[in-house]
């Protein structure tokens, strides 16, 4: 049994590749390259949780796996990256995160742990990866960087049948401040499908990547 995440959290992420969940208030927000993408109004904050399905055609499963697990690589080829790493916090394993923001907007920093699982469920391979913010983790705040409090992500993959991934993500980011939620919203729009066509390049590199280290 995991420390950090349930088999119940695992389930979940990966059963909604078969049966996506999406009763309760979920609503189609957007569709672009055979992806789509819906949101559910969270009345806390004014904000949106997203829900991505669809298929990445170029990717197989295992190395979208890789890829995304790579802080290192990632730190080439996502462009809002200002640092990231994973650490020991007083003993505790966690990841620190900064992320650019335009001027005349602060940084935001997260400070999360995650999980990854290859499952093999009666043949059938699954790749699922869990990550949510660690407030607990002790990692002292930076001056002008904002802390990014709530944060939590699930994504699970699996064969499209071809060279590519199935893959369901779910995603919620609060970054806090005085952005207008209106704003967060719209940029949503936009930063979802960004990374992920961010990430198909990204798969497409890695080999040459690893060669070079």
């Amino acid at each position: 049994m995991s420390l950090l995440f349930s088999e119940e959290e695992f389930q979940s992420a990966w059963t909604e590749l078969d049966e996506p969940q999406l009763d309760g208030g979920w609503e189609l927000f957007t569709e672009s390259m055979g992806v789509k993408i819906y949101r559910l109004y969270d009345q806390d904050t004014g904000l949106y949780e997203y829900k991505v399905f669809g298929v990445l055609d170029s990717c197989p499963p295992e190395l979208c796996a890789d890829v995304y697990m790579d802080l290192d690589y990632r730190k080439q080829w996502d462009g809002y990256v200002k640092e990231l790493h994973q650490d020991q916090f007083e003993g505790r394993p966690a990841v620190y995160w900064q992320v650019k923001y335009p001027f005349p907007l602060s940084n935001r920093d997260y400070v999360y742990v995650r999980e990854r699982r290859d499952l093999d469920l009666d043949g059938r391979r699954i790749w699922v990866i869990l990550a949510h913010s660690s407030p607990e983790t002790p990692c002292a705040e930076r001056s002008g960087v904002l802390r990014v409090r709530q944060y939590r992500q699930s994504v699970a993959m699996e064969t499209d049948g071809a060279r590519g991934a199935k893959v369901f993500m779910r995603y919620f980011d609060n970054p806090g401040g005085m952005i207008p939620a209106w704003l967060v919203n719209w940029a949503a729009k936009s930063g979802v499908p960004n990374f992920l066509t961010d990430m198909q390049k990204a798969c497409s590199n890695y080999a040459a990547y690893c060669q070079r280290k």
